[in-house]
């Protein structure tokens, strides 16, 4: 796979070591037991799989690189470049300006750009009429675009399917800026509509075998089905393709509900189920499954708690977090400044918005162990930062650079 050029302050030698360790051990990717890193009175569990996938380190190799060569230009990210914070604020202080926020909200009136500036598509991607407002400013919408490959991997999938008459269902949320965009060049090909999850997915079948009357559909789906959209129609035909952040097991569990449903009210059989519900297998990019993976692996392993690092917006992240939760003590927190003390926790409660202290935080006990991964957006830098912190403590600091020399670091 391609290798990217990522400023070196989101690097770190020592989880660079271990996944290279890892991955010359485990070629094939089908060992997900963690790493155990063993500092005596704190043990670390940290995730198979986990950070920075492809498509990110694309998209901050495109978007610094554009950055460096245009010194004299005012430049623009549609939106959050990924959703990590910290390499969001380090491209706002190089004067990177967001035209809009991550729900889509205007920050820079289009009246503003003009065809001298640089805008640059977030690995996210964007919608079709953004393209067109960029092309409408003299702004070729795609010179600076570091869409992830596998997000437009699911908008081919969609078109594909969309050119068989296939209606497309999209899992995903429906305000993520990912599902937006997908949403919006679906939709350009077929008609579509977006389940947030299974429940959504669940009141959706109930139009196709017409238990609910049709008129209902509407508002209960309202701002999540294309123009013109008929439900009687529309869903005779369907296939499912998903955001690619999304929980892999909600997703499969969605498209295999959708498909009995389809398959009951048209009496089909497996042999001839086709006909109706399009194959569409896995639209899930590989790191989300890698690092959904990593973190089954890691459950079955015992520990006190688990950290979770990365932006609270982070879809793929809060994914991680609701596995953990599942097993045990969880604490979703954006950096190592979080960990205030060995009592003190500020961290994301995802499900309410808000941040929570939590106090007592470590256990006391003769050996502390801890499950450690971290979304796909965030920079191993970080990670490792988080250990040094949970090492400081126990002051036990000094025992990172032992750890890390085992590994060859």
């Amino acid at each position: 796979m391609k290798t990217f050029n990522v400023p070196v302050i989101y690097r770190s030698p020592l989880i660079t070591a271990i996944k290279n360790v890892r991955k010359q051990q485990d070629r094939m990717k089908k060992d997900f037991t963690p790493t155990a890193l063993d500092f005596g009175p704190l043990k670390i569990l940290l995730a198979r799989h986990f950070g920075f996938c492809y498509g990110v380190e694309n998209a901050i190799e495109i978007a610094f690189k554009t950055v460096e060569e245009n010194p004299d230009k005012r430049i623009f990210l549609l939106s959050e470049m990924i959703h990590n914070p910290h390499v969001n604020n380090d491209l706002l202080s190089k004067g990177v300006q967001f035209i809009m926020d991550t729900s889509g909200k205007q920050l820079v009136p289009w009246e503003q750009l003009t065809a001298e500036d640089i805008v640059i598509i977030p690995a996210f991607g964007t919608t079709l009429e953004i393209e067109a407002q960029l092309a409408s400013l003299g702004i070729v919408p795609l010179q600076y675009n570091t869409t992830c490959p596998f997000v437009e991997r699911v908008w081919n999938k969609a078109e594909q399917i969309g050119k068989q008459s296939y209606t497309v269902i999209v899992h995903g949320k429906p305000g993520h800026e990912e599902t937006r965009a997908t949403f919006s060049h679906s939709r350009s090909n077929t008609p579509t509509v977006v389940v947030k999850d299974m429940e959504e997915a669940r009141l959706l079948a109930t139009f196709i075998t017409g238990e609910r009357p049709a008129a209902e559909f509407y508002d209960l789906f309202k701002g999540q089905y294309s123009t013109g959209f008929d439900v009687v129609k529309d869903l005779q035909r369907v296939g499912v393709v998903n955001q690619t952040t999304m929980l892999a097991t909600e997703t499969q569990a969605i498209a295999d509900y959708i498909k009995h449903v389809i398959m009951d009210r048209y009496a089909l059989t497996s042999e001839n189920a086709g006909e109706r519900f399009a194959d569409t297998r896995d639209t899930l990019c590989y790191a989300t499954n890698d690092n959904q993976s990593a973190v089954t692996g890691l459950l079955q392993e015992q520990a006190d708690l688990a950290i979770v690092v990365g932006g609270y917006n982070s879809s793929n992240t809060s994914h991680l977090v609701e596995l953990c939760e599942e097993k045990l003590p969880t604490y979703f927190i954006s950096s190592e400044e979080k960990l205030i003390s060995g009592s003190q926790v500020q961290h994301w409660d995802f499900h309410h918005k808000q941040e929570l202290l939590s106090n007592p935080f470590l256990p006391e006990k003769e050996q502390v162990t801890i499950m450690l991964t971290s979304g796909a957006s965030c920079p191993d830098a970080m990670v490792e930062a988080v250990i040094r912190k949970l090492l400081s403590f126990y002051n036990l600091e000094d025992k990172m650079e032992e750890i890390a020399k085992t590994f060859g670091a």
